[in-house]
């Protein structure tokens, strides 16, 4: 059953297209993801979907006895309404009964709370009832009553989509829907989404959802799109091979036009009237071999100050708001190498503690000491600050024309801004016009540029893409100086942090050795995520006190980096000997051809063994 139809739709800003001709179709019970890099169009493409913003040309359809949830990137409300008449502004029935209990319930008049208890038992929604009562206390949103004004951007986000959840439509279209939650509210929504029986169209750069939720991955890429009927895994295998065929593809059109060309040069005249057909292919195969591919694989290497050997000191400092303390005594020294994730639930005080650090906050006890030679970089979760009617390379060359790299290079900043995915046609676009996601890659560019040397980063993956994810975790695994990253995507944590400070209960933060996939199975053996920081101490010095089961070290990066080109190696090595071996059982070669191809078969040989031996080598380690 088709749920949503959209018939070859195109949309211009000015006199450039972002995407002509586009068809896509969404069906009952599908879950799809629409991903794509920063600046090509999905947010615009999710509003023309979900009935936001008129198209240009084509149409769109949704079957009409089905309901559609849509919630949009940065929601809107009025500032003065409460929570509660957001959350039930729409026309169920259902949701309208249970407003009214939460209203009569916290007007204390009887009369009215009894009518409206018999309205919701006539409407059989206690079950309803239930299901909000869960939504709002897994989105943290336990008072109904405060005005949507007072609230941050992602508290409103929050409400917005516990709104959508609420409404339980047919269809949801969902534009970055983990933006501003938690770990632990991620996780929930994850769960929620795959058990309920829902047809799903969003926006995300989280992986590990992608992997679990979805089923469909449908990419916008250089205006077109492409689907994949799989998850996030299948996808990326079928893109590689996809763009081996078009690289390929353009090689082919290229040789051909290089001949065409000749032709069509060699006769001028008869281009008016003879082999016109001729003429209009060599115009599609000039089209086609002019294809360029944008390089974004370009590595990262910006150069960093020296660190000494005192970095940053934590002696027991504490912090408290009011009656509420959010850090406690907590101690901690920084080592040259740390790379630490920082994991809780919203507003349990994780910017305090990064503030505390960088010195913007005073702790109310204990003490912060820091190295002469820290300097630091401090991604914050704050808007982009430029001029009207800047452009994007100016705004960099305010701060430097040309920049050092690591190697100890330099670029300009017109190199530098390619390096970030900023090509030269984007270079001069004005700020205003970018993306969200452009707008915060843009803001990371211009703190490393100041080479710091500890990097703290509040919630990078908000807005950003996936492929300019890839290339910001490739530059981090290679950073030298200290790391702190705040952040709810599972997959960045994982392959980025070391250990982990978990804020719990009463400000107390443990200091936990791992990842965070290591932290959640530590949790789950234990079957208790309260278990306090002593029982985990105890537990890794029981561990550690055992002979004969030493604990293996885990790979550097550079080794882990070696393990996966090992790999690749291998079986590179592999298909040449097959190569050869082919020949050699073909019989058609002369004497000295054979005796060469065996040569090369022995050699192979040797190199296999030697990589296989520090496969292993490895392996074993890790």
């Amino acid at each position: 059953m088709n749920y949503l139809s959209a018939e070859n739709i195109s949309k211009s800003f000015g006199d450039k297209w972002l995407f002509k001709d586009l068809t896509l179709g969404l069906s009952r019970g599908d879950k799809m993801a629409l991903i794509g890099a920063n600046g090509t169009g999905k947010t615009t493409l999710m509003t023309i979907l979900a009935g936001v913003t008129p198209l240009d040309k084509g149409s769109v359809s949704v079957r009409k006895d089905i309901r559609v949830g849509y919630l949009e990137q940065a929601p809107d409300f009025d500032g003065q309404l409460p929570v509660l008449e957001v959350l039930f502004s729409g026309n169920n029935p259902v949701a309208k009964a249970v407003k009214e209990y939460e209203e009569a319930l916290l007007s204390g008049d009887d009369k009215r709370f009894a009518a409206a208890i018999e309205k919701v038992d006539s409407l059989q929604a206690w079950d309803f009832e239930a299901r909000v009562k869960e939504i709002l206390g897994k989105l943290g949103i336990p008072d109904v009553t405060v005005k949507i004004g007072t609230m941050s951007g992602g508290q409103r986000k929050r409400v917005a989509l516990a709104k959508v959840l609420i409404e339980s439509p047919d269809l949801l279209i969902l534009d970055e829907p983990t933006n501003h939650l938690d770990l632990s509210m991620v996780e929930w929504l994850e769960n929620y989404l795959n058990t309920q029986n829902t047809t799903l169209l969003l926006v995300t750069h989280d992986r590990y959802f992608l992997d679990t939720v979805c089923n469909v991955i449908v990419e916008l890429d250089n205006g077109s799109l492409y689907t994949y009927k799989g998850n996030y895994a299948y996808f990326l295998e079928k893109k590689a091979e996809r763009e081996a065929i078009e690289a390929s593809e353009v090689d082919k059109a290229r040789n051909l036009y290089r001949k065409e060309l000749d032709w069509i040069r060699r006769q001028p005249k008869a281009r008016g009237t003879k082999a016109k057909y001729r003429v209009d292919a060599f115009e599609d195969t000039k089209e086609k071999a002019s294809q360029r591919k944008f390089d974004n694989q370009i590595e990262l290497n910006v150069k960093s100050a020296r660190l000494g050997s005192k970095i940053v000191e934590l002696h027991s400092v504490g912090k408290r708001f009011g009656n509420r303390t959010v850090v406690n005594n907590f101690l901690y020294t920084f080592k040259k190498g740390d790379r630490i994730g920082i994991v809780g639930k919203n507003g349990a005080g994780k910017s305090t503690l990064l503030n505390m650090i960088t010195g913007e906050l005073r702790p109310d006890n204990g003490q912060v000491v820091r190295g002469d030679t820290v300097q630091f970089g401090y991604y914050k979760q704050t808007d982009l600050e430029y001029k009207d009617g800047q452009r994007v390379v100016d705004w960099v060359k305010d701060v430097a024309e040309v920049i050092r790299l690591g190697t100890g290079q330099t670029v300009t900043a017109s190199q530098y801004l390619n390096a970030f995915l900023f090509p030269p046609h984007k270079q001069g676009t004005l700020i205003e016009k970018l993306s969200g996601g452009e707008k915060r890659r843009l803001q990371l560019l211009r703190i490393l540029m100041a080479e710091p040397n500890f990097l703290i980063l509040d919630e990078p993956t908000n807005d950003l893409d996936i492929t300019t994810l890839n290339i910001l975790e490739e530059f981090l695994m290679n950073f030298p100086g200290c790391l702190i990253i705040v952040s709810h995507d599972r997959y960045f944590l994982d392959r980025l942090v070391d250990h982990l400070f978990v804020f719990e209960d009463s400000g107390n933060i443990r200091d936990f050795p791992g990842n965070y996939t290591d932290y959640r199975n530590f949790l789950a053996e234990n079957n208790d995520p309260k278990n306090d920081a002593k029982t985990q101490a105890t537990t890794a010095s029981a561990k550690s006190e055992t002979p004969a089961a030493p604990t293996k070290r885990k790979l550097s990066y550079k080794e882990q980096k070696e393990l996966e080109s090992l790999e690749h190696e291998m079986a590179a090595l592999e298909k040449q000997k097959a190569i050869f071996i082919e020949k050699l059982n073909g019989g058609s070669g002369s004497h000295e051809e054979l005796t060469q191809w065996a040569k090369e078969i022995e050699q192979l040989n040797a190199k296999m063994e030697e990589k296989e031996m520090r496969w292993l080598e490895l392996s074993e380690m890790g």
